[in-house]
């Protein structure tokens, strides 16, 4: 495994951890969003200026990280890979949102070419395994909140409902969606680190 000998000590640390979490390690992973999900979280509602959306996003993040970490190697900082994957899927977002695409600067190009490894649209066989191991880890994660909570996140990301489908299949307004998704996200982030910390 090639590692940038130019690795702050910060990124060599963030190694250990992010070794220990190809290995499915909870506490790992843990580790590391508690190191990054501020600064992620920040960043991104930068970005859209919506609180919500920013948590909602900062989750999103996390997820792909953690199903694509296998992906990543030590060339550059696992901070670096993190940002990257979050930017792009914010926007990734943002454009959806938009009635016409938004311009972006170059640096999108440049993320996209060092982002090219990290997701295969055709996963090998382990690739696959690793995944859905990976994904079972989640829904053990989730079982474990009360059933309004569980739902909801359930239907969001799992059945990928958009904000007004969840309002209509659960016959609330789509604001109390938004805060009940948001009060279930900040659950779900406790239960893993506390998950992670035994």
């Amino acid at each position: 495994m090639e590692i940038n000998p130019g690795l702050s000590e910060k990124a060599k640390a963030d190694l250990i951890l992010v070794e220990d979490a190809k290995k499915g390690s909870e506490k790992a992973f843990a580790g590391l969003m508690n190191r990054y999900r501020d600064s992620i979280y920040y960043m991104l509602l930068k970005m859209v200026n919506n609180p919500v959306d920013a948590e909602d996003l900062t989750i999103e993040a996390f997820g792909k990280a953690f199903r694509s970490i296998d992906s990543y190697t030590p060339r550059f900082a696992f901070s670096t890979w993190l940002f990257m994957i979050a930017t792009n899927n914010c926007i990734d977002f943002i454009r959806k949102k938009q009635a016409s695409p938004i311009p972006v600067n170059q640096d999108r190009d440049i993320m996209d070419t060092m982002t090219a490894n990290i997701q295969s649209d055709l996963p090998d066989p382990e690739e696959t395994l690793i995944n859905n191991q990976k994904i079972a880890t989640l829904r053990k994660v989730v079982a474990q909140l009360k059933p309004p909570y569980r739902e909801i996140i359930e239907l969001r990301y799992y059945k990928e409902f958009s904000y007004e489908e969840i309002a209509t299949e659960l016959k609330i307004p789509i604001g109390t969606v938004k805060a009940q998704l948001y009060r279930a996200k900040t659950l779900l982030y406790n239960i893993f680190v506390k998950t992670g910390a035994k």
